[in-house]
């Protein structure tokens, strides 16, 4: 996947409530996090592709959600992990790291269904 995604068109073009946009944000979010952990992009691609600056600002200054913007936090520095600890810890730290954020997405779709 070489396309970046916007965050800003993708929800607005949805046309739904503040609340109805976050729970978006955060289905599409668990499809990365998926990707991840099942290797169809490495954490390089989904910086390029997903947790770029655009996002993470459009996140932090038009979604306004702290659990949100805890998400993006998170998906900045996973390519971290792989420069930062030894192999043998990497892999442990990084599914740690994909559980963390599959539980926001969870906690913020809870908060903020599609469907009331």
């Amino acid at each position: 996947m070489n396309t970046r995604m916007s965050l800003k068109t993708l929800l607005a073009a949805s046309g739904g409530t503040p609340g109805q946009q976050v729970a978006l944000f955060a289905l599409l979010t668990l499809g990365i996090i998926e990707s991840l952990a099942n290797g169809l992009l490495s954490t390089t691609d989904t910086l390029r592709v997903f947790f770029h600056t655009e996002n993470c600002l459009f996140v932090r200054k038009q979604l306004r959600d702290k659990i949100a913007d805890a998400i993006m936090s998170h998906g900045v520095q996973l390519p971290d992990l792989f420069e930062a600890l030894p192999p043998d810890a990497v892999q442990r730290e990084f599914q740690r790291e994909l559980a963390t954020m599959r539980a926001l997405c969870l906690k913020l779709l809870e908060e903020q269904p599609l469907v009331a």
